[in-house]
């Protein structure tokens, strides 16, 4: 496989369907952190796309929770609490005591239990949404790939974001 200038690994161009979604996965994860690279503390903090109060920082710990959720409620079925306190559940708001290390290294744990709970998984093995969320998705079970395919979705998303976000902060553009 090959790399793109700034390191990440470009997934396979053949691949099975298994081995394509985690190498899609891992690039946007590495894509995320690839936007976040480099930054001191407070560019990471700044709202830089008004009205919006996201921040690269903010995207990071709402990815961790993201991550735990997926990976962890949903499919493993397990009662963990959110990653950064019950008062942050979707993981975006800040607290000025939590820099980009404590932050980058709960994200990195996530993607690491994430990736231990599926490692010997069956793409067609399945979790179980809330009522909440079945009621979205119109059935209670969603498969791994599904819950794989919407990881896809939600960091690619969110790395759309983070290109804008980190454009306003210093002008670094990339893909």
């Amino acid at each position: 496989m090959g790399t793109t200038p700034d390191g990440r690994i470009i997934p396979p161009a053949h691949a099975d369907e298994r081995a394509m979604l985690e190498a899609w996965l891992d690039f946007h994860r590495a894509t995320l952190a690839l936007k976040c690279a480099g930054l001191e503390d407070g560019p990471l903090r700044r709202a830089a796309a008004s009205p919006s109060s996201m921040t690269l920082l903010g995207l990071l710990q709402h990815m961790a929770e993201v991550e735990r959720n997926w990976f962890q409620r949903v499919f493993a079925g397990l009662a963990v609490a959110p990653v950064f306190g019950e008062d942050n559940p979707d993981g975006f708001a800040l607290r000025p005591e939590r820099g980009l290390d404590e932050v980058r290294a709960a994200w990195e744990a996530e993607v690491a239990r994430g990736r231990e709970l599926i490692a010997t998984a069956s793409l067609d093995d399945s979790g179980r949404l809330s009522e909440r969320d079945a009621g979205v998705v119109g059935d209670r079970a969603v498969s791994l790939r599904w819950i794989m395919m919407h990881m896809i979705e939600e960091y690619a998303r969110h790395n759309g974001h983070a290109d804008l976000l980190r454009e306003r902060v210093d002008g670094v553009t990339g893909v």
